[in-house]
């Protein structure tokens, strides 16, 4: 298929971030010692590898890529607060400063991160689209990300990784007489 110059350049540089999660997941899925944290990586694994499948096949291809072979993964929330952590400490961390096996947290750590800036760059890259086929996937492909990133993301906050807190009482108070509701005009 006859891509653009800027969607084949921006598809490239989705590829090497594709090429890099799914490296790097077959490393953390070995290293990880939480079965919840292997069992995670090893259920997203699968749509890394058919991302990374689809892009490629997006830039080797002379004819149409079937988009619907991807779907993006299910939102799964699971915490019982949005406000307020299931566990009452923060372990504190560092970074490790030598070689050696990186722990869940660090592995959960790499992993929200990549998820939260590929959505980023998918997000990027769908703004800059001009063939629907591919603006479809790229849009599939952040909402994975996004998705993934929010499973991570309860992971690390049920295991006291990553803060849950509500916003304080004085700022939602501050902020919320700022912006008044707009009564719908008619149109003429």
């Amino acid at each position: 298929m006859q891509l653009a110059s800027h969607e084949l350049n921006q598809l490239s540089e989705l590829i090497a971030g594709c090429y890099n999660t799914v490296t790097c997941m077959t490393d953390s899925i070995n290293e990880a010692q939480d079965p919840e944290l292997k069992d995670l990586l090893q259920r997203h694994f699968p749509l890394h590898v058919q991302d990374y499948n689809l892009k490629v096949e997006f830039v080797q291809s002379n004819t149409k890529t079937d988009i619907t072979k991807f779907k993006p993964a299910e939102l799964k929330p699971n915490l019982n607060s949005y406000t307020q952590a299931p566990v009452s400490e923060f372990p504190s961390t560092m970074p490790r400063t030598e070689a050696g096996q990186k722990s869940d947290r660090e592995i959960a750590t790499a992993y929200l991160l990549n998820q939260k800036g590929s959505a980023k760059n998918y997000a990027a890259a769908v703004l800059e689209c001009a063939n629907p086929d591919l603006r479809t996937f790229l849009e599939n492909a952040f909402l994975n990300s996004s998705r993934h990133a929010y499973e991570m993301w309860q992971y690390m906050t049920q295991k006291g990784y990553y803060p849950l807190m509500a916003a304080p009482q004085n700022a939602s108070q501050a902020i919320a007489p700022i912006y008044q509701p707009v009564q719908q005009p008619a149109l003429v």
